[in-house]
Formats: structure tokens, sequence, C-alpha cells
């Protein structure tokens, strides 16, 4: 039993969808669809960047999701019948939807577009930050951001992997987490270079951007089930996915768990689209599994035989 998985921020790179686009119709009909969905050519931003323009996550959400749709529509898999779950690292469960055929690649984008806008502008630039926690698990994470908010926020973002732990919240909070994390069990906090604190409360603006957005985007159910990142569950329903994208601005990443839930529902074989971020944390967490990640056209030659 197979499940699709997609990456989220952090996995873009200049450069990125410009061989598959030069190598697949496929790929450049759905990089154009995205295009001209957003109004920008973020095509040429991708493959040319420069990488501070890329990196922008009103830029960078979209162009994630473009690439692993690309990668993903290239290899001309039908999902239905190779896969048993989808599921998305943050910004990534907008791609496993679109994917599964929840949303039409027009309204992904541009939903990822506002997504992207929306969390920058929550909060301003210097006020809240991230870091992730190495060698430690949630527990010492949840230890560490209690004693680190001190009246700020300061709260677990990301459960990644048994040995990986993102937290999130206002800057000074964050700070102080850093120099207590090894006194709590961790064997390293390191400062993220991200530009706002995604997945703490203090999102809580773009949550509500979000919720007006997506109350008039066109969900169907997927095709198949989607693991969701704030429930570590599979849904299916168009009314619970709207509510739990809303949730999941704010809201914990449950990946390990999503992942342990679905190896303990029978996936023996995980399959990441348009990066390599992904794979090392679902070995972590599921060391039986089978991992292939799918970047490049031999990449996809070698899926396309194997299934």
């Amino acid at each position: 039993m197979r499940a699709f998985i997609f990456p989220g921020q952090g996995s873009q790179a200049v450069g990125m969808g410009k061989a598959l686009a030069e190598s697949s119709r496929v790929a450049r009909e759905l990089f154009e669809e995205v295009d001209e969905a957003l109004g920008q050519n973020l095509t040429r931003l991708m493959a040319e960047g420069p990488a501070d323009a890329l990196t922008l996550t009103e830029n960078a959400q979209p162009a994630i999701m473009a690439n692993a749709l690309a990668t993903l529509r290239t290899a001309g898999i039908d999902l239905a019948s190779k896969a048993a779950f989808v599921a998305g690292h943050s910004l990534g469960e907008y791609t496993a939807l679109a994917a599964a055929g929840s949303f039409d690649v027009a309204t992904a984008a541009r939903l990822l577009k506002l997504r992207g806008q929306a969390m920058q502008q929550a909060v301003p630039v210097g006020q809240g930050a991230m870091a992730a926690l190495l060698g430690a698990d949630v527990e010492i994470a949840r230890a560490v951001a209690e004693a680190a908010a001190q009246g700020e926020v300061c709260t677990v973002a990301n459960d990644n992997d048994p040995s990986q732990v993102v937290i999130s919240g206002s800057k000074g909070a964050i700070e102080r987490a850093l120099e207590i994390a090894k006194e709590k069990g961790a064997k390293r906090a390191v400062l993220l270079p991200v530009s706002a604190p995604f997945h703490s409360p203090l999102m809580e603006p773009a949550a509500r951007a979000m919720e007006q957005a997506l109350a008039d985007a066109a969900i169907a159910a997927p095709a198949v089930p989607l693991y969701a990142n704030v429930t570590a569950a599979p849904a299916s329903d168009p009314v619970e996915i709207r509510r739990l994208l809303v949730e999941q601005v704010t809201g914990m990443v449950r990946w390990r768990e999503s992942i342990a839930a679905m190896a303990e529902a029978g996936v023996t074989h995980f399959v990441e689209f348009g990066g390599k971020v992904l794979a090392p944390m679902v070995k972590r967490t599921a060391p039986d599994a089978a991992v292939t990640s799918v970047v490049t056209m031999d990449d996809i030659d070698a899926l396309v035989k194997e299934i």
C-alpha cells in the first residue's frame, strides 16, 4: 500500500521545474496554468530566480505546489489506483488535495498565494521567529516552549519526526528557547531562516483570511483520503477539509503522527513528489517503510517502471 506525500516550505530552489518543463509538455502546461491563475510569471522566477524573490512566502508556496504537481502529472500516474492516501507538510496539504482532485490547479495556486501573503502580513517582520530542536521529541519541545514563553507566545509548530521538532512564536521567547533547549534535553537548537512564526497562535489573522477565502473555494471530495496535519487522521468530507485547512494555519503540523498512522493503516511505501525533504523524516518515523523521492525525469522514469 502506498501514500503519496508532498513537501512544504523550504524545499524551493532556483532552477526548480526547469528541466521538467524542458522535457515534459504536461509540466509546461501545468506551469502555464499556474502563471495564468496568478497573473505572474512564476515559472520564470522558479527557473531563474532571484533566490530572495523565490523565497518570499507568497511565491515559494505556489511554486512548491506547482513543481510537485508537475512531477506527478509528468509521471502520468493514476493516483486513485496507485495510492491509498495523500498527505502534505503544511502548504503541501494543498498540493495533496490538488493531486487528489479536491482543488483544481488554479484554485490551489490562488489560495496558496493568498495564504503566503496573509501569513507574512499577520506578524510584522522581526517580531516572530521559529527554531528547530534537533535530537528532541515533542515532549521535550513542549517543555522547552513552556519554559521559554514567560508570558509570550511559544508553541510547538511542527512535530516532524522522533528527533526533529520545530517551535514557533514571539522572537524573544524563541531566543530564550535557544538558550534553554539543551538543559531540557535537546541536542541542538537552530534558529530557522523564516520571516514569520508559522503554525502558532500569532497566525490568527492569516487563519481568518483563509477562512474567508476557503468559504468561496470549490472543494470536492479527494479521490483518496487526506491525512490531515492537525488531526493526523484521514479526511474525505469537503466541509471537514475546509475547516481543517483553516485550523492548520495556527495549529501544529502533526507529521510524525500522520506517518505513523499511515504505516499503522498498512502503508508500506511513501512516495514524495517534488522534493527530498520529507523522505528522511519518514524513515526516522517508519524505518521499515520504503521511501522514494521523485524530483528528476530519471526519478519519474524509475517510479513509472516500479508501479
